[in-house]
């Protein structure tokens, strides 16, 4: 159906204009009689042999949503529906922002890919706490049993000298509401944010956040999401740096400024300017990246791969290349909201 009858329907319409009819759709499409249980068989189906323990949380499967589909923790009662281990909200700030300039997603059908060049627009951190601690949410996360991470980020005004205590705010506002976080360094589109994953600044935050951690009765996983532009050189950095601060685990990777491997129009990809590149190509550098992190860090940290799934071959690569856990985000725009149950089926 998605394929055939929504998707083209879909397409017609600004990519940002899109995401939010189709989660409009949904929502209206579980309010029919009947389609809420129809869903919940079609979709929720438990597959014990994919319950996985990583940084002491138990997950029911393996694949989560990737941060920037949910920035506002606005949607998982929603999205949990779809059969997800793990949802993942954010990037979050500490002050809301509204981004950058509209037009700022784009698809580029024949490569199934993304360009996005958002710029952590979102509510804040209060108003995600406020969606975190509703009612609905609390009820989705146990029936569910979907677990939540919070991505968090600094706001576009912050200095980099001052980007510790904008990643701070948001991890001691959010600590009783998510069960692990995510430090994200690694966006395209915020200028100068990737200077942050140089080796001085990178440790000086994680250390921030750890001492915080650490005073807590019961600390929360803390992973650091990478881009997949770095050199091996930077890589063997962040390695070092995990090591150091003690990571729970890293998230590879982030989207890419990269756009060699793409077989769209120049002219169309030129024309569409800045932003990170996501779905299909990334497959091979995120892939490379994962694999890179996996033989220098053992089999002491967990990685959660992300870029360019598409299908459960995708999910399997990665998890041959040695990721424990796996995120979606570009896949849902190509393949539609079956992607989980299918990926799951055939798992």
């Amino acid at each position: 159906m998605y394929q055939s009858i929504l998707k083209p329907i879909f397409f017609k319409f600004q990519p940002e204009k899109a995401h939010d009819l189709a989660l409009s759709l949904f929502k209206m499409a579980l309010l029919i009689p009947g389609y809420g249980y129809f869903h919940n068989k079609q979709f929720l189906k438990h597959y014990p042999n994919l319950e996985c323990q990583q940084f002491g949380l138990t997950f029911k499967n393996p694949v989560g949503l990737a941060a920037g589909f949910d920035k506002n923790a606005a949607y998982i009662p929603l999205m949990s529906r779809l059969g997800f281990g793990h949802i993942e909200v954010g990037t979050v700030t500490p002050l809301a922002q509204p981004g950058n300039d509209k037009p700022r997603l784009f698809r580029l059908p024949k490569d199934e890919a993304l360009i996005n060049r958002m710029g952590f627009n979102n509510f804040g951190v209060d108003v995600m706490v406020k969606n975190l601690s509703s009612k609905s949410v609390i009820a989705a996360r146990k029936k569910y049993n979907v677990v939540i991470g919070g991505n968090i980020g600094k706001n576009k005004l912050t200095t980099n000298q001052d980007a510790w205590k904008d990643y701070v705010i948001c991890f001691e506002k959010l600590f009783d509401w998510v069960d692990y976080f995510v430090i994200n360094v690694s966006s395209p589109n915020t200028p100068g944010l990737r200077e942050l994953q140089e080796k001085e600044p990178l440790t000086n935050i994680i250390n921030k956040l750890q001492a915080i951690n650490g005073a807590k009765p019961r600390p929360k996983p803390l992973l650091l999401k990478i881009a997949p532009d770095l050199t091996d050189t930077q890589l063997l950095d962040i390695v070092a740096i995990a090591k150091e601060t003690d990571l729970s685990g890293i998230i590879a990777t982030n989207t890419t400024i990269d756009r060699t491997m793409l077989t769209t129009d120049t002219q169309v990809v030129e024309n569409i300017g800045a932003g990170g590149l996501s779905g299909k190509p990334i497959t091979k550098i995120s892939n490379d990246v994962l694999w890179f992190l996996r033989r220098e860090l053992g089999n002491n940290m967990p990685i959660i791969g992300v870029g360019g799934i598409m299908n459960h071959q995708d999910v399997t690569e990665k998890i041959n290349r040695g990721a424990n856990l796996v995120q979606i985000y570009s896949g849902i725009v190509y393949e539609g909201q079956g992607i989980v149950k299918n990926i799951l089926k055939k798992l």
